[in-house]
């Protein structure tokens, strides 16, 4: 079968200059509804049209009509075959819907109420307030990333983004009556980045944005359509009059004026304006269709019944009662390669090839003839086999620039490379099963990733995955969206041991074909989190064992208040803050009870999480970890508990009462008698302190103190009874009361007390004591007149400690021991001393 050659579809404006084909890509005959009498929205890059019945016209219905009903939306793929039928509200009009950058359908109704559809019939719903409810919507305008609405008042509002955003107000244009005709250029179009809306009203066009709104004093208007470019630059605006005006964004420019009233056979009202690339604007009829050239120049294309044209960014798609046509501009590349009579380097390779491949030696010539430009011309022809549909053009356009490559020395082939690995993909989502009949230029827009997240939103996850391998792109996204859709597929069964089979071969299959195919990065958490949304629990937790990321299973597991395992893998991690978020979740949303309770069930592998609780509680829920401790039955810290606020407690009766507690806890324990014991004492101490305070009228503090600081006070304020009652009714010995009496009494310098304290009763602690303490304190002379009672062996050291050297001399006299005097005399501070010692040294001679 002979092929077409390329140019037998070209149609040439502008006197031969300028080139536009018109490319069958499907034959649709029969297979969509008759489309004037539905109102229809197509989304751009070769996406799917929506169809909803138009309730303004009668519709005669026969078997080979579908039915419709009126709240019902129709998607079809560009090859016309049903995707999904969309039964949206029962209640509330429908007043427009379009499509995402992502191909999803938003809807909107007279509420403002808005669904984000996907092509398998999931939405999520918002809303634009309740501003925008009470006051009604009348009509909107939807684009790939957000929406522009008109309430009755006439304010417009705009939603940024899918995600539910605030809607913002925009400037009010001063409108009285709802607009001819509108539009809006995307953000991404304008010079402020920010979505501009033009208003035909009256005779003119007001220019909106959330700043300003700007008159553009015109007199031509009103216009029953206002069309802007792909690319925001141009706009196309029809009068009443049926006059086409183009003319630039800002209104500056005139660009062309076209009268349709002058195309034979067109009576009817203009169905369509819409522009074919930057450079040409379709204006269609129920039957014609009419390209109108910059410079009035126009083709006309003829149909069978009503059609419906898509903008595209290098042409516009049309679809019609017999087929999916695409009409662009014939590319550069292609004009270049295949125009009659063409002289151009790549003519001349791709004609040098053909000679070639036919055995002329002409190839040879041709080849020489443009070895200069040699290089530019193997670029040309890979670029015009990516323009290029057909298969058999793509594979001699490459094959002629494989040809003319071989003849350069130093070449970058990858150019060539990716070219072919493209048009392998672009050949495989346009086959009619598929139906995206995306161009070259559109995908280098739209991105490779994008068109495999459009063929997994159809579920066609194994074109995805081997496109996704193909172009060596990450294939996580699409065994993602696999798994996800096959729980949802599948249906769990009736009795609960089918359940967990199924549930084990589910798990199993999807475990499989990550190991297998999937890249590192593919989390089993999203896809649990999936199986738990649609009540696969079991099916949930199971895919959550195979997730390495404790940080992505422990959130999930609380959200399905599997409580025991999420902290159970919290402490498996040792991220201690992540024990602490699920202890904090748990905590908030259990009772205390049922929160302990976790811990103790969990016994020794949650001891991690228990001590992390108890440092937690000890700094910011002192009352929680009391709790604990009683729960767990831990005796011992919660008396220490008790002792650590009483140390931190001021005040005297709080104290008292933590101190108590602490007694019984530890009375509760066999093995802390004495600890019981010793709190006893305590509690008795400190109510006897209050006692003495009451007693000093609170002049003198004894709250707190020692046994030892209580005797050492009161005997510094003179309350030598209490003293002696106090070390009676805490039994305080005999050696610790005699230290503390002896320190106090030193430190008021009572020291006829103190020897009258001496003199009482023989000394416990004897009198060294006495004497070291006094010296100590810097009273050697009172220190002196103790020495004489120690003991005999001890008064020479002890009076030169007292620096009472001659009374250490006279008494070495006494007892006749020369050495020692003479050691006195040898170590004596000063001559003086010196001299009496020598003298008692000479008259014991």
């Amino acid at each position: 079968m002979e092929v077409d050659h390329p140019t037998i579809s070209w149609e040439a404006l502008q006197d031969g200059n300028v080139f536009y084909r018109r490319h069958q890509v499907y034959s649709i005959s029969g297979k969509l509804p008759d489309l004037g009498d539905f109102v229809i929205a197509g989304c751009r890059y070769g996406g799917p049209i929506a169809l909803m019945r138009d309730t303004t016209k009668v519709i005669a219905l026969s078997r080979a009509t579908p039915a419709f009903s009126k709240a019902q939306i129709q998607v079809y793929s560009p090859a016309g075959e049903g995707l999904l039928l969309l039964s949206v509200w029962d209640q509330g009009k429908i007043i427009k819907f379009g499509w995402t950058f992502d191909e999803r359908l938003a809807v909107l109704n007279e509420e403002g109420t808005y669904r984000v559809y996907d092509l398998q019939g999931d939405y999520q719903q918002y809303s634009l307030g309740n501003e925008a409810s009470e006051m009604g919507i009348i009509d909107a305008r939807i684009h790939e990333n957000g929406l522009v609405a008109l309430t009755s008042t006439l304010t417009l509002l705009e939603v940024k983004g899918w995600e539910g955003g605030k809607p913002l107000t925009l400037a009010n244009p001063g409108l009285t009556q709802p607009p001819h005709s509108w539009a809006v250029i995307p953000p991404d179009l304008t010079i402020s980045r920010h979505v501009e809306v033009l208003l035909s009203t009256e005779a003119t066009v007001y220019s909106v944005d959330n700043l300003e709104s700007t008159d553009q004093r015109l007199s031509r208007g009103p216009f029953t359509h206002v069309a802007p470019s792909p690319n925001g630059k141009s706009l196309a605006l029809l009068t009443y009059t049926r006059t086409l005006w183009v003319v630039s964004a800002d209104f500056q420019r005139s660009l062309a004026d076209f009268d349709t009233t002058s195309i034979v056979g067109v009576d009817a009202e203009v169905r369509q304006v819409e522009w074919c690339g930057n450079d040409a604007v379709l204006v269609t009829w129920d039957t014609i269709a009419v390209l109108v050239g910059p410079f009035g120049d126009t083709l006309q294309y003829f149909y069978t019944g009503p059609t419906f044209a898509i903008t595209e960014s290098d042409g516009v798609r049309v679809l019609g009662p017999d087929a999916c046509e695409f009409i662009q501009k014939v590319p550069a590349s292609s004009v270049s390669v295949f125009r009659p009579g063409s002289t151009s380097p790549s003519a001349i390779l791709y004609d040098a090839w053909d000679h070639f491949t036919r055995r002329s030696p002409k190839a040879d010539e041709s080849i020489r003839s443009i070895r200069p430009d040699l290089a530019a011309a193997v670029d040309e022809c890979i670029d015009a086999a990516g323009r290029e549909w057909d298969p058999y053009w793509q594979r001699r356009l490459l094959n002629a620039a494989k040809f003319g490559k071989a003849f350069l020395d130093l070449y970058n082939a990858t150019d060539f490379v990716n070219m072919g690995q493209v048009l392998k993909v672009l050949n495989a989502v346009r086959f009619y099963e598929i139906g995206i009949p995306i161009t070259y230029a559109q995908y280098t827009q739209l991105s490779p990733t994008q068109l495999i997240s459009r063929l997994t939103a159809r579920n066609l996850h194994l074109l995805a995955l081997r496109i996704s391998s193909f172009l060596s792109l990450p294939s996580s996204a699409v065994l993602k969206h696999w798994a996800c859709a096959k729980i949802l597929r599948s249906r769990p069964s009736a009795s609960a041991t089918d359940t967990a089979l199924d549930e084990d071969v589910i798990c199993k299959s999807i475990v499989e074909k990550f190991e297998k195919v999937g890249d590192a990065d593919i989390s089993y958490a999203e896809i649990a989190r999936k199986a738990w949304e649609v009540g696969r629990t079991d099916l949930a937790t199971k895919l959550l064992d195979h997730e390495p990321k404790a940080s992505d299973q422990v959130p999930l597991l609380l959200s399905m208040k599997e409580d025991g395992l999420a902290l159970n893998k919290a402490v498996e991690s040792g991220d201690t803050d992540l024990v602490y978020h699920v202890l904090l979740h748990l905590q908030k949303r259990l009772t205390l009870g049922s929160f302990f309770r976790v811990l103790e069930e969990g016994g020794a592998h949650l001891a991690p999480a228990s001590r992390l609780l108890q440092v937690y509680a000890r700094e910011q829920n002192r009352e929680m970890l009391r709790d604990f401790y009683y729960s767990d039955d831990r005796r011992v810290e919660s008396a220490v508990l008790c002792l650590d606020e009483a140390a931190n407690s001021l005040d005297p009766a709080a104290k008292i009462t933590s101190v108590k507690a602490a007694q019984k806890f530890f009375s509760e324990d066999k093995e802390r008698g004495f600890e019981a014991k010793m709190m006893d004492e305590n509690a008795r101490l400190l109510q006897s302190q209050q006692q003495l305070e009451k007693e000093a009228d609170g002049k003198i503090a004894f709250f707190g103190l020692s046994v030892n600081e209580t005797i050492r006070v009161l005997l510094i304020n003179g309350m030598a009874k209490r003293a002696d009652k106090v070390k009676a009714d805490f039994k305080v010995p005999d050696k610790r009361f005699w230290y503390t009496k002896l320190h106090a009494l030193t430190e008021t310098r009572n020291f006829e007390a103190l020897d009258a304290f001496a003199r009482s009763r023989r000394s416990p602690i004897g009198y060294t004591p006495f004497v070291h303490h006094l010296v100590e304190k810097g009273y050697h002379k009172e220190a002196a007149s103790y020495v004489p009672r120690c003991d005999a062996s001890k008064r020479v050291d002890l009076y030169v400690v007292c620096n009472e050297w001659r009374m250490a001399g006279k008494e070495c006299k006494e007892r006749g021991d020369k050495v020692k005097l003479e050691q006195l005399r040898r170590t004596c501070p000063n001559t003086l001393i010196a001299r009496e010692l020598e003298q008692i040294l000479s008259s014991m001679k």
